[in-house]
């Protein structure tokens, strides 16, 4: 009898010390992947004081990199907003011949490198690319002087390349869960397809639809590699990740300075976006519990 209960409290035992230890392991690594690296760059770019972070972050290239930032965010999260929620409407909705494919191509980004995406960007609109003609064409005939690389036009576009997925993939399964049956009913009642989707289909998937283009603005701000390959000078093509790059490249300890400042705008987003993130999760949860 007394071995049977040292035998059942060394289970017990057993079993607290397993969730204890991974408990343990999560925040160590939490600690030592995320916090003290992003403490760093907040230490480091108040290092010379607050005047020299203030001038740090308001210099005209870091305006202008911030600007481009903003441009190109806002742009891909409009166009894959509009796109994720086509996709997963037809995705979902409508029974065709390719729509698993459809499933599949969107996920491209996915398992594509960014600087590839950029690079082929450039083969397809720069100056040896085959669409070049056909730019230079719609350019004459409206008196304009539009380039999709090394331009503004290009960072905006291979942002949205590297953000397209996001929506849509946030979308897909709610979409999927619900099903058709509620927006079938409605339309035998005479609705239109707009307001089947205003008070039917939007108010399912209004959280999902959210997160997607909060993860969407996330990835927007940070992206280095794609724009990286189609902009083309400071203060003009720039965003936020490559003016850090290029003053942290410059090798000055004042630059290297001004380097985590701009950083820290980033970092500043991030916990943003992370908050907005929390927010709309529980939200999200709530809703649906009750």
């Amino acid at each position: 009898m007394e071995k049977n209960m040292e035998i059942s409290i060394k289970g017990k035992r057993g079993k607290r010390a397993v969730p204890i230890l991974l408990i343990a392991i999560s925040i160590a690594f939490f600690v030592l992947m995320l916090l003290l690296p992003l403490g760093t760059v907040i230490y480091r770019s108040l290092q010379e004081g607050l005047p020299f972070y203030i001038e740090a972050i308001t210099t005209e290239y870091t305006l202008s990199a911030w600007r481009v930032t903003l441009i190109a965010a806002a742009c891909s999260v409009a166009v894959n907003t509009i796109f994720g929620l086509c996709a997963a409407w037809l995705i979902t909705k409508f029974e065709f011949r390719g729509r698993n494919t459809l499933s599949t191509l969107i996920d491209i980004p996915f398992s594509i490198s960014p600087v590839i995406a950029g690079l082929a960007y450039i083969m397809t609109f720069g100056r040896m690319g085959w669409a070049t003609p056909f730019i230079e064409w719609l350019n004459e005939q409206l008196g304009t002087d539009v380039s999709l690389v090394f331009s503004i036009p290009g960072v905006v576009l291979a942002t949205i390349f590297v953000t397209f997925p996001f929506v849509s993939r946030e979308l897909i399964p709610v979409m999927h869960a619900q099903g058709s049956a509620e927006e079938e009913a409605a339309a035998m009642m005479g609705a239109s397809g707009f307001t089947i989707f205003r008070k039917v289909t939007l108010p399912h998937i209004k959280w999902a639809l959210a997160y997607g283009m909060i993860l969407c603005t996330a990835r927007a701000l940070g992206e280095f590699g794609a724009v990286y390959a189609v902009s083309k000078a400071r203060g003009q093509t720039f965003t936020l990740t490559l003016e850090v790059d290029a003053l942290y490249m410059a090798g000055s300890a004042d630059s290297i300075t001004q380097a985590f400042a701009v950083s820290s705008l980033l970092v500043i987003m991030a916990v943003i976006i992370l908050i907005l993130k929390q927010i709309v999760e529980y939200r999200g949860k709530k809703e649906r519990s009750i």
